[in-house]
Formats: structure tokens, sequence, C-alpha cells
């Protein structure tokens, strides 16, 4: 057994665990992550990066079909074979040697195994030879585990092998047929990209489609999906499931009805890789998500203990973790030195766009990006607000791009303040827009000034002169 002993150390080495890491180390700090996949983590091999690599040859086929004169050029159909080695090298794959240099480089040392907290900035790494190291930290631990796939309790369905978020973005075979449970982001990003590689898809959207977005957003989203040829079930549940000898997996419905499909994905949300990492030897529940402060330390957490990432559960995505990361290393460096920290809102040691700025973008056809809060969640929160609607299609920048455009934005207003709080935004590659919404939700930029800001034409981006427009002076 091994001892050894840093300044900070991280549970996890996808993106949120190195930008942690990054920073304490660029403060000064010494710092090691443990991991025991692939270094890089759910984004760059299961997620983000081969997910959208999946979705891109389809979306420029389809815009390309859209516009006379392109359209006439097409003369073939997507080569699923092309689409699927290319995601394979935006996997890296599935090898970790490029993580692994960027780490040495940046002088980060890594601990392969399974890591677990047996105590008081104590971490016990189990390598696969069964071999122990133990690892103690001076100022802190960081848990950036990440989150898993969640299972319901459908009757049959572990058993029937199911797809979840993994298997879809690492499939060697286009199946013929694929049933999907649930209609969030990863279900109309996979359904999307299935129905462009050839699969038959049936979505079984029990609460809807993207039934946390704007309402205009699942709307317009399942329409585009039932013209592509996907069968959408809105209100549709699964009872059973059963995989046959030969394969096949008969999904049995609450409604009665029955389908059968090659494979199932299931995509109904998230579950924290909290389980198995030591958390019960500092007073915390295995498998739970972990509550923060403002600075990201775990509360009841013994003051050196934080969790950045999936695992707080304030924001799932990559983007937002990686934020999280940042000021997690920073407070942890400034607390090490002794200098101030500053955890006021929008201080640079607190991830306050968690609440108020999350940007993401559904990169469904067509695509869905929205920042900030929805008319309904504004509402929630007690706001007095006014929502303003333009149609996209009516913008010129969008009869340019393509022929038939539909589209819709959205702008949510904050009257006291008059500022603008919640930013939606449907359309054909509209995912570049989105930072314009993030930094005026971000900086508060009054209306007044937003009038100064003024668009080019003929771009897709004039639609802000319209939603102000509609708005008034």
């Amino acid at each position: 057994m091994t001892d050894l002993t840093y300044d900070v150390i991280v549970l996890g080495a996808g993106p949120v665990g190195e930008n942690v890491a990054d920073r304490v180390v660029q403060g000064g700090l010494t710092a090691a992550v443990v991991e025991r996949e692939l270094v890089g983590g759910e984004c760059s091999y299961w997620a983000c990066m081969p997910t959208k690599a999946l979705l891109r040859s389809a979306a420029v086929l389809r815009a390309a079909r859209r516009l006379p004169g392109a359209r006439e050029a097409v003369t073939g159909d997507l080569d699923a074979a092309a689409v699927l080695a290319r995601r394979d090298a935006f996997a890296s794959h599935w090898t970790d040697d490029g993580q692994v240099a960027w780490l040495e480089s940046a002088g980060i040392a890594l601990h392969r195994g399974h890591g677990r907290i047996a105590g008081d900035r104590v971490v016990e790494v189990t390598g696969a030879d069964g071999g122990t190291t133990v690892l103690t930290a001076r100022h802190a631990v960081v848990i950036a585990t990440g989150s898993g796939a969640l299972l319901p309790d459908i009757a049959g369905l572990r058993e029937a092998a199911p797809w979840t978020s993994r298997e879809a973005a690492a499939a060697t075979v286009v199946p013929a047929r694929l049933a999907v449970i649930g209609g969030g982001v990863v279900a109309t990003e996979v359904a999307t990209a299935y129905a462009s590689l050839g699969s038959a898809v049936t979505v079984l959207a029990r609460d809807g489609v993207l039934p946390q977005a704007e309402p205009f957003a699942g709307e317009l989203v399942t329409a585009a999906l039932r013209e592509s040829g996907v069968t959408v079930r809105v209100g549709a549940e699964a009872a059973s499931a059963d995989r046959a000898g030969d394969g096949t997996v008969h999904l049995a419905l609450t409604d009665g009805d029955r389908i059968e499909v090659d494979e199932v994905l299931v995509a109904i949300g998230r579950t924290p890789n909290t389980r198995d990492i030591g958390l019960d030897t500092v007073g915390l529940e295995p498998g739970a998500w972990l509550a923060v402060d403002d600075t990201l330390r775990v509360l009841d957490g013994g003051g050196w203990l934080y969790a950045a990432g999936d695992v707080n559960r304030r924001a799932l995505l990559t983007h937002q973790g990686k934020y999280q990361a940042r000021a997690v290393g920073d407070v942890i460096v400034a607390r090490a030195a002794g200098t101030a920290v500053e955890d006021g809102r929008w201080g640079r040691h607190v991830a306050t766009a968690d609440e108020r700025a999350v940007p993401q973008v559904v990169f469904t056809d067509p695509e869905v990006a929205s920042v900030g809060l929805t008319a309904a969640a504004a509402e929630a929160a007690g706001l007095r607000t006014r929502v303003v609607d333009h149609d996209l299609a009516a913008v010129a920048g969008s009869a340019l791009h393509a022929d038939g455009y539909r589209g819709h934005a959205r702008m949510v207003v904050d009257e006291d303040r008059r500022v603008i709080v919640g930013f939606t935004v449907v359309g054909p590659d509209v995912a570049e827009l989105l930072h314009a919404a993030t930094i005026a939700i971000v900086g508060e930029v009054p209306l007044d000034r937003l009038w100064h800001a003024v668009p080019a034409f003929p771009t897709v981006s004039e639609v802000w002169l319209r939603l102000l427009e509609a708005y008034g002076r």
C-alpha cells in the first residue's frame, strides 16, 4: 500500500474534474485526479461529442435539401457507416491517451482505479490489480463523479438489456426498430439521430416532448419528428419489457398496446454516481445528490469536501459543470492562501448562473436554444413579467437561410427591472444565437440599452430587433 499527499484530490477525471484540477494547479497548489474509467468522462466518449457527431451530418443534409440549387445537387442518402466512423473519431475511439497526455502536461497526477473517501481528507484508490493507494489532501477533496442513466422499475426492463445514453452514443449497428422511453433532451436527440440513420423510431413520451421547455418548443420538435417518420406517442408509458431469444424486445404499454423493436433506449433522467465513494464514512448518504453552498462546498461535509458538476444537481450540463469547476478551483486556492472569498452574487467564487442563466441547446431538428427562465418558471418565481413572442420565419435572415423556414422566439422580461430573464428560440441552426441572450441576461442589460445593440441585416439575429419592437420603447 502506497501513501501520497496532495493539496487537492479530485474524484472523477471528466471535464469537471479536469477543470477543477487545472485551476488548482494554476493557483500554485498540487492536485491529483482519480478515475476508474476513461479520462475525459461522459461528455468525451458517451455524450456531448459523439452524440453531436451523430447528429451533424444529417443536419447538413437537411439544410442542403431545403435550398433550391443545393437540393438538386444532393443525389444520395446519408451514409450511416461514414457517420458512425466520424462519431468514433470524435470519441477518440474510446481511448484516453490524449487526455492523459494533457493531464501530464498540466502537472496533474492521475491515479487509475476506484476512489472512496476513507476519512477526513483521505481517499483510498483500489486499482485493477486489487492494490490500494492512500491519498491524503492537505486542503480539499472534490467529488466530480457525474451521473448515470436512471432506469425505471418497469417489469422485465433490466433483464431486457436496454440501451442507455451510453449505448446509443457508442452503437456500432443501427437498429432497424428503436423505441425510446422518455421525451426529454436525450430522448429527442437520439430519436432525431437514429431516424436520420434509417431506424424506425417510436418515442414513448409519457410526460410530453421537452416538458421543461417552453410549450412551443415541444410542439415544433414533435411536428418535425413526425414529419421525419418518427412515431411520437405522447402520454404513452411502458408497463413491461421482454427480450425474446431472437433479440426482439416486446414492450407492453399501460394502455394495452404492444410494440416490437430491436432495441429500447431508456432516457428518463439521471442518478448521481455517489453510491460507492465512501460518503458514509463522513456522515453523508451513499447514492444521494450532494447539497452544496454557493461556493460548491458540501453541506455537512466538514468544510473540506466540495461537489461540482452533475452530483450537486444544480445544472446537469457539461458547460455548467466546467463553470462550477472554475469557481471551485479558485475558491479552494483562495481559502488555502487565506485570501478573500468573493461569494456574493456573481462573485468570482460562486456559480450564480446555475440559478439565473443556464444556457442549453437541444440539437434536434429544429434546434431549441434557451437560457434563463421559461415564462412559467418566471411566474412561479413571483416575478412580474411580460412575455414577448415573434415568428422566427418572419425575419429576413430566416427566409434566406432556408425555404419553408419554421421557428419561434420568445423573451421573458422582468417588468420591475426592465431586463430579460428568459429567452428561447426554436428553428434550424439557432444554436449560435444563444450566447447573445446569455450575455443580456447575465449582464442584466436594460431593454433601453439593448435598443442600441443593432443586429446586422440580413441575419437571423434581427429577431432581437423584432422582439424589442413588439415590446415597445
